[in-house]
């Protein structure tokens, strides 16, 4: 999947990951796509529930060896 932007968010913990993706998302233009990466087990819970609160489309999540990846589509 191709993105626009991309956040680093591994290592970090909760709430940092979203906090991460949610200052990046504001500077971006509707319909563009965030790609974000955490280590952080709650971003399964956390990432999600942001999208679903704040208008983003999450377009695809999925873990390998430990490590999220997430496509947000800017709402």
């Amino acid at each position: 999947m191709d993105w626009d932007q991309e956040v680093d968010a591994c290592g970090l913990l909760c709430p940092l990951p979203v906090l991460r993706a949610r200052k990046r998302l504001l500077a971006m233009t509707p319909g563009e796509v965030l790609r974000i990466q955490a280590t952080d087990p709650a971003a399964v819970i956390d990432i999600p529930h942001f999208c679903a609160e704040a208008g983003h489309l999450l377009l695809e999540q999925t873990d390998k060896d430990g490590t999220q990846t997430y496509f947000i589509r800017r709402g």
